[in-house]
């Protein structure tokens, strides 16, 4: 039984998602299996390796967006019985790249590594973040923004709901459309029940923006800057009303106050401490 799930999300780049999924299934293909959510793609712009199409009114007119989209994926996992038998869920934008050779044996040996890790997010070579992986390769962070997250199932277990699962609550929250700040959400509930979040240099992955700046109108989305604004405006209208947070730094901080106290309950990790 393979341990992994890998849910990729499209929206009428097919071209683009089959690459990723022939990618993955090349140099993992023995470490996972790889389901493919069509987010209200258009019937002709389907990928070939489809596995569920979210196709209601709604989201053909807007799409699912990731919060949304990964929620429906997990949620068709739990529904057809197949959730609890993976140990773990990569989660990908298809705009995600990885260099030739594995990506999913390498993160897993991360996690049996280290065993309150929840969240392990590959680095990537523009981000700063890799200038404190130099001297360890595997940190725990307190802030992590990526289109590719691996996810410890025991971790999702303590805070989705599986009692009234749905593409709107179901791990993310899927009234904050656009996902402003979802990730601070994610990493304060790990640590805030005993899970880290952590980046690793061992395995390195990178986001292809030209797809959202060159096929905006493909994707059926805003362009780049228009989008850039709705996120931020939308983003920080959530944050206020969900959590009476003005701006993003309390909102960091936030989440920060959790993570300085994960460390005082497990100093046997103070080596991993950015």
């Amino acid at each position: 039984m393979k341990k992994v799930a890998t849910i990729i999300l499209n929206r009428n780049l097919p071209e683009v998602t089959e690459r990723l999924y022939e990618h993955l299934v090349k140099f993992d293909g023995d470490e996972t299996d790889i389901y493919v959510v069509e987010s209200g793609s258009d019937l002709g712009k389907l990928s070939r390796y489809t596995t569920w199409h979210a196709n209601s009114d709604d989201v053909l007119a807007n799409g699912l967006r990731y919060g949304r989209g990964m929620n429906f994926g997990l949620v068709q996992l739990l529904k057809e019985g197949k959730f609890d038998q993976y140990d773990a869920f990569f989660l990908l934008t298809n705009d995600a790249e990885f260099k030739a050779g594995a990506t999913l044996s390498p993160l897993m040996a991360i996690l049996n590594k280290h065993s309150r890790v929840g969240i392990l997010a590959p680095c990537s070579e523009r981000w700063g973040e890799r200038l404190l992986l130099k001297d360890e390769p595997t940190k725990y962070f307190w802030f992590i923004h990526n289109n590719a997250y691996l996810l410890r199932r025991e971790f999702i277990d303590t805070i989705c709901d599986k009692v009234q699962p749905d593409m709107m609550d179901f791990l993310f929250d899927g009234t904050n459309f656009r996902g402003y700040g979802s990730e601070h959400e994610l990493i304060a509930k790990a640590y805030a029940n005993d899970w880290a979040a952590a980046i690793t240099s061992q395995v390195w992955a990178s986001e292809n923006e030209s797809h959202l700046l060159d096929h905006a109108d493909q994707i059926k989305t805003e362009d780049y800057e228009d989008n850039l604004k709705l996120y931020i405006t939308e983003g920080r209208q959530w944050m206020r009303k969900k959590y009476g947070f003005n701006s993003h730094w309390s909102m960091q901080q936030y989440v920060k106050s959790f993570y300085d106290h994960f460390f005082e309950f497990h100093p046997e990790f103070e080596r991993y401490k950015i």
